[in-house]
């Protein structure tokens, strides 16, 4: 199927119609609009600073059910030792930049605009950051956005062992309490399979998510 080149209409071609490694359209813009759109239509961007910006819906789609949750005996001697406090949403803007920071030198898709793009996400509720603190320093986090009952992992960093595993097992514990359905982690990786994480098909990912969104802007 062809790569579809998007102009300044808020509009998406299905995610259906995407290629056989989930690439689906380009260029557009990182607009809080078109970036709510395309979340809440199970379609994400991923570029490198060189390219135009590429959009994706990958069929199968990895997902983690918080229910699902992995615990391993490790990380609950971590955890039970409160090793990290985890918090949330207290300064977005450095977990995504961290995120960026140690994906520099293999090169990395978080933009200058896109950060700036997320920030404004996060300043109108849509974009959430979890931080893991050790000595009140920052040593890992992740950041993603929530539409319905769906939070949509994004990127996350850690600067000491397992600082963001307890991170996201953190997170989805309390997700867990408010009834999310599950964690988009987008494409499969080892690191998350180990918490649990699944491959599911496109569609039923997408039935799920739209029905969310659909709750939240009745479209």
């Amino acid at each position: 199927m062809p790569v579809f080149k998007l102009s300044e209409d808020l509009i998406f071609p299905d995610p259906s119609l995407a290629e056989e490694d989930g690439l689906l359209a380009a260029y557009g813009d990182l607009s809080p609009e078109r970036l709510i759109l395309a979340y809440s239509n199970g379609i994400f961007p991923w570029f490198s600073e060189d390219e135009p910006i590429l959009w994706w819906s990958p069929d199968p789609r990895f997902v983690l059910y918080p229910k699902d949750i992995k615990i391993s005996h490790s990380m609950k001697k971590i955890l039970k030792k409160n090793t990290y406090r985890i918090s949330f949403d207290t300064c977005f803007r450095d977990v995504i930049s961290n995120c960026a920071g140690v994906r520099k030198e293999s090169g990395t898709w978080i933009t200058n605009d896109m950060i700036e793009a997320y920030c404004k996400l996060h300043n109108m509720g849509y974009a959430h950051s979890v931080e893991a603190w050790y000595e009140d320093k920052l040593v890992g986090g992740l950041y993603g956005i929530i539409i319905g009952k769906c939070f949509f992992g994004e990127s996350m960093f850690s600067i000491m062992d397992n600082a963001s595993k307890a991170a996201m097992i953190v997170l989805c514990q309390r997700l867990q309490q408010e009834n999310f359905i599950l964690v988009d982690c987008q494409v499969y990786t080892k690191h998350l399979e180990s918490l649990g994480a699944v491959n599911i098909e496109r569609n039923k990912f997408l039935e799920i998510v739209q029905k969310e969104a659909k709750k939240i802007f009745q479209v």
